[in-house]
């Protein structure tokens, strides 16, 4: 018998690719692998999917174990299934029909894409001014498409969306894909991540090949134009480079807040091939806007270059749902950043307020130099200048800032203290001015810097002779009221901060070296205070060692009384190179170690350093000097010592800076005896070797 010709027409997603014809005798096997007869390039078809071979006469088709099965018309396939003209057989996403005449293939009885309903595509004008003159050879740009709410993100059920936007097969892909990519988009870490992973989504779901994500910046307020947009991401899959969106394709689509689709967009070299008089244009774009509410954050473009390439209505609903997801994950973007940026706003608050409490509420001390800072800090108080304190280490600078601040009208605000000293410059840099994300390796979020910090309140800078040049310089922009920027960002900031400087160092001198800016050193210095050490205050000595006792006293619980007469005295005579802040180490563990209710000489740990200025200094209490050698002073050094630790031959040789082991040889050498004490100094031996 004479068997009828038999054609498969191949459409995959919302178009005709293909058409093969079935010839008697030969089975055709369809699949995604190259070996196949027909080869469709679709995920969701199995390498070797179906088959097709003639049984009596007519055409059968057969699932080869596919992973996803294959349906003739509503029927999914369990077994062998005679095929009748007009047939059409699912695959994936990819439909063939069954005909005996081409003409049966495009009639509108065998395809479920719906039609554009009336109203839903608007054919708009929009030539711009590089229109040809010659307007009959071109066609000019239209939008052919337009939406408002994508129907990917209504709450219909899939089945009723499927009737009215394209097969289920087709929607079902598209959803899935949309939900995948919104679960990524929700870890985005940055705006960057969430525009470099919504434009990979959409390349691989529609049919573009060039596009950017596009936003307005982040402070932006007012009417927004196309020129106010920034590339966030861009991508291409050509060898062109990405051509930012025309303007009045932009300003149309932020004007109405709609997604667009739109043929024949003029462009510029970058686009498409030139035609015979020059122009150049693309075959379509998809502009969508990213939307909060009623405010536009930015766009969505993309563009086809290839005429074999163009969009459908189908990739416009898919991109105004992507739109429409990046506005979310943008908004939790900017809300993390600023919930992580109050965090550290609040714990740095806390710290402040926690030093705050830990405060002596007044300068400890009766003399007349401590009368004389005091109605110094009074004056200082009530002036808006910049301030100077000077002073050795330990005398209490610190104490004198907050004193300054709390006397001030400033005292209701923040109190802010950095140490220039313990930072390297780029870090000291960032703590003074903040920085932008991203500004240097480890900046992973916005940082306000110090100045921003003690907005209306006082910042102290310790150690400033620390400060290297460069700083210094941008510093003291800051202190003639110019604005800063932070480091890796463009926006000037100004604060209302007042600056107490302290430092330990001659700043004169530092000057003459050039190690420090003249004009900074006079700008400082405005007001100054200088705190002297405490050996030049002796009579605050004891009156501040009862105060700490008392101090910790109260914090350990422990039943001391006081200090033994000796104690005293080794407290007053004392030089106390550390000043105030060794005098509380001391006292502190004296507190804690003592074993009576007093404390006593051994239970004060006093060192042997060297004061500031001790070598031209001469303490009033020595006696009248008496020549003698180096050996009868050293030997007269070790036996007071020993006898003032109760011969604690440990602690000796801690005071005295030596080993145990050379403590032990030099008593042995100058015969010291516990017994018969200082009273008997014999004479040493002759050493064998050089002293030591």
């Amino acid at each position: 018998m004479v068997t009828e010709l038999a054609y498969l027409v191949i459409r995959e997603g919302a178009k005709w690719t293909d058409v093969f014809r079935l010839i008697p005798g030969h089975s055709v096997t369809v699949g995604r692998a190259p070996t196949n007869q027909i080869v469709l390039k679709d995920e969701r078809c199995s390498r070797a999917h179906a088959e097709l071979f003639m049984t009596s006469g007519r055409w059968t088709i057969r699932d080869l174990d596919s992973r996803n099965g294959t349906a003739v018309g509503e029927n999914q396939l369990k077994g062998d299934w005679l095929l009748k003209p007009g047939d059409i057989i699912r695959i994936g996403r990819s439909q063939l029909v069954f005909v005996h005449n081409l003409s049966e293939a495009f009639s509108d009885s065998s395809t479920s894409f719906r039609q554009p309903e009336a109203g839903d595509d608007k054919t708009i004008d929009l030539r711009g001014p590089r229109i040809p003159d010659d307007e009959s050879e071109y066609e000019p740009t239209t939008i052919t498409h337009r939406r408002g709410q994508t129907r990917f993100l209504e709450s219909a059920p899939l089945e009723e969306e499927a009737a009215a936007i394209a097969p289920v097969d087709n929607l079902g892909r598209a959803a899935a894909k949309l939900c995948r990519l919104a679960f990524e988009l929700g870890k985005a870490p940055s705006i960057e991540n969430v525009a470099m992973l919504a434009l990979d989504g959409l390349f691989e779901t529609t049919q573009v090949d060039a596009g950017a994500v596009l936003l307005l910046p982040r402070d932006f307020e007012g009417e927004a134009t196309a020129a106010d947009l920034e590339i966030v991401a861009s991508h291409t899959t050509t060898e062109r480079r990405y051509h930012r969106v025309a303007g009045f394709l932009a300003s149309t689509v932020m004007r109405e807040g709609e997604a667009v689709l739109a043929r024949n967009v003029l462009g510029d070299s970058a686009l498409g091939s030139r035609d015979s008089k020059g122009i150049i244009h693309t075959t379509s774009v998809i502009c969508a806007p990213i939307r909060q509410g009623e405010r536009i954050l930015g766009l969505i473009h993309l563009y086809s270059t290839n005429e074999a390439l163009a969009p459908e209505p189908e990739d416009l609903e898919f991109t105004l749902a992507v739109a429409d997801t990046v506005a979310v994950a943008i908004n939790n973007v900017l809300r993390r950043e600023e919930l992580a940026e109050n965090l550290t706003q609040v714990r740095d608050e806390n710290v402040r307020l926690r030093e705050q409490l830990g405060v002596e509420s007044e300068i400890v001390g009766s003399s007349q130099v401590v009368r004389q800072i005091t109605e110094e800090i009074a004056r200082a108080a009530a002036s808006k200048a910049t301030l100077l304190i000077r002073g050795e280490s330990g005398v209490g600078k610190e104490l004198v800032a907050r004193a300054v601040h709390y006397s001030s009208p400033r005292k209701k605000n923040v109190f802010v203290c950095l140490n220039c000293a313990a930072l390297s410059e780029d870090l000291l840099a960032s703590e003074l001015f903040g920085h932008e994300r991203g500004a240097f390796t480890g900046a992973t979020d916005r940082k306000i810097g110090k100045f921003e910090a003690a907005h209306l309140g006082t910042l102290m800078l310790d150690e400033i002779g620390e400060m290297s040049p460069s700083i210094q310089a941008k510093f003291l922009r800051v202190l003639e009221g110019h604005p800063f920027e932070r480091v890796g960002g463009s926006k000037p900031i100004s604060v209302d901060v007042r600056v107490i400087a302290a430092t330990n160092r001659d700043l004169e001198k530092e000057v003459v070296a050039g190690r420090f800016r003249h004009d900074l050193f006079f700008r400082l210095r405005v007001l100054e205070i200088i705190v002297p050490p405490l050996r030049r205050r002796p009579e605050d000595i004891l009156e501040l060692a009862r105060h700490f006792l008392k101090k910790f006293r109260q914090e350990t619980g422990r039943k001391i009384e006081g200090f033994s007469p000796a104690a005293v005295r080794l407290i007053s005579s004392y030089r106390w190179p550390g000043n105030v802040r060794e005098l509380k180490n001391v006292v502190e563990r004296a507190v804690v170690l003592c074993g009576t209710t007093q404390i006593e000489p051994e239970d004060l740990l006093l060192s042997n350093l060297a004061t500031t200025g001790d070598t031209t200094e001469v303490r009033s209490s020595e006696p009248d000097f008496r020549p003698c050698t180096l050996s009868d002073l050293e030997r007269r050094h070790i036996l007071a010592t020993l006898e003032h630790v109760g011969w604690n031959k440990s602690r000796t040789a801690g005071i005295l800076g030596i080993e145990r082991s050379t403590l032990d040889r030099k008593i042995r050498r100058y015969r010291l005896d516990k017994k018969r004490g200082s009273h008997h100094l014999e004479p040493p031996e002759a050493p064998d070797s050089p002293p030591e």
